[in-house]
């Protein structure tokens, strides 16, 4: 597994092949990146493997048999996703044989809410953080910070599955209603498509998601067994679990965006009742989320590298980490 010297020396190197057409070779034992223009190659980069911890492509690539020869060689874990983050190509050796860690997550009590709450506490910390950020002194951005000010006193005493539900959800009525209110749409529904500001979310959420698997393969995680979110049919709960703390870098993305016209209701079509993004803008809003994401890679990556270490060693909660949103 991955060792503090290897996220200290090492380098997560993502390449974009979603706006430019890029290729990789070895040479000499090191890693090429070449712009491709028609029959030209341009040497963009040499990187040597021993400098590498993960090599994250997004887009279309050919790889290569000794290209996958020195990623085992060195131990570079290697990932290549869709403009959306969707993964579809992710190999490290060393996480496939993680079986302690698999069996781990089977015997771990479905009862046990100590990680859980962990999780929406970190959640609810960046909520407050996002809130005050924003520097609102209505009425609406009081109460929703207050809210989370009580939830954060409330939740270490929780020990009821419904009650810790219910907890998160009453509180991200109130977030959601405060932090958006200055724009158009009329509260959270998820998945429903119903304007333009929910159609955004489900997309930034949508990226988070794929993102955070990446970096949960390469650890070794069944990513259908979550501490938090139960076992449902082809849902990976690990995932949705561990997405909470960081889906603060979507909701202040969104805001952002929608306040500097960078994304706009004009974007959408209706159809059918339905808001949907038109397809010549998809890879723009891709573009905005992903860049938003890769600015924090290494914390993403480190924050998930910690959870391993302390759900392997069974820590208490007060060790988990916690993912701050500056």
């Amino acid at each position: 597994m991955f060792t503090h010297k290897d996220i200290a020396m090492r380098s997560i190197f993502v390449i974009n092949n979603v706006e430019h057409k890029r290729g990789l070779r070895v040479q000499n034992g090191e890693l090429l990146l070449e712009e491709l223009d028609g029959v030209e190659r341009r040497t963009l980069t040499k990187f040597p493997f021993t400098k590498l911890l993960v090599l994250f492509i997004i887009g279309d690539i050919t790889i290569t048999t000794p290209l996958i020869d020195k990623c085992r060689q060195f131990g570079v874990a290697l990932v290549v996703v869709k403009p959306t983050l969707r993964p579809v190509f992710v190999w490290a050796n060393y996480a496939e044989a993680n079986y302690l860690l698999r069996k781990r997550q089977h015997t771990f009590q479905p009862h046990d809410l100590t990680v859980a709450r962990t999780l929406v506490y970190n959640k609810t910390l960046n909520q407050k953080a996002l809130l005050v950020k924003t520097r609102c002194k209505d009425a609406c951005t009081a109460e929703a910070i207050n809210a989370c000010e009580a939830a954060l006193h409330t939740l270490p005493d929780i020990t009821d599955y419904s009650q810790l539900m219910g907890l998160e959800g009453a509180l991200a009525k109130v977030y959601f209603t405060a932090y958006f209110q200055h724009l158009p749409w009329h509260g959270r529904h998820a998945r429903t498509k119903c304007d333009a500001m929910n159609v955004t979310l489900d997309i930034g959420y949508t990226i988070l998601f794929n993102f955070m698997e990446c970096n949960l393969r390469l650890f070794g995680f069944d990513l259908y067994i979550g501490v938090y979110h139960r076992l449902w049919f082809k849902r990976k709960s690990l995932v949705c679990d561990l997405v909470e703390p960081f889906r603060c870098i979507i909701d202040h993305t969104v805001l952002l965006a929608f306040n500097r016209k960078q994304f706009s209701e004009k974007d959408f079509t209706l159809t059918k009742n339905e808001y949907r993004l038109k397809h010549e803008k998809c890879a723009y809003y891709y573009k905005v989320f992903f860049d938003a994401l890769v600015k924090r890679k290494t914390e993403i990556f480190q924050y998930v590298q910690q959870f391993y270490r302390c759900f392997m060693a069974q820590k208490p909660a007060t060790s988990y980490p916690l993912y701050t949103f500056t």
